[in-house]
């Protein structure tokens, strides 16, 4: 028997950490939202290069995962902000030691990257 045997099946826990990691604006918009509660045009201004329907599916996709508060106001005109919840807060550790990690090395994956795509142009 392995170190890790059994702890990868379906309902690991670790894979819901992981399936947060792999969307490519989940990390994004809760670092975006690091700062307090943000409107979605604030937010999206904040981001950069991503859409409104894209930030929509991700702010939806934090909330159901309880990660993202939505906060309706009742005013003239309504207003909606959105918040990390103490869960989301927690993530903001992991997801500032991978941009720690990337400041240090991810020159050297974009150098594997360059080193692979002119192999497979010259082969």
């Amino acid at each position: 028997m392995t170190e890790h045997e059994g702890e990868y099946v379906a309902d690991c826990r670790a894979r819901v950490a992981f399936d947060l990691l792999t969307n490519r604006w989940n990390s994004v918009v809760v670092y975006a939202l690091a700062d307090g509660p943000t409107r979605p045009g604030a937010l999206a201004a904040r981001i950069g290069g991503i859409s409104a329907k894209v930030l929509t599916e991700t702010l939806r996709r934090l909330e159901y995962h309880g990660l993202v508060v939505r906060r309706t106001y009742a005013e003239a005109p309504p207003r909606v902000e959105y918040a990390l919840t103490d869960l989301g807060e927690s993530l903001l550790v992991p997801f500032r030691a991978l941009g720690e990690w990337s400041l240090e090395y991810g020159h050297r994956v974009l150098a594997a990257q360059d080193a692979a795509e002119a192999a497979a142009n010259t082969g």
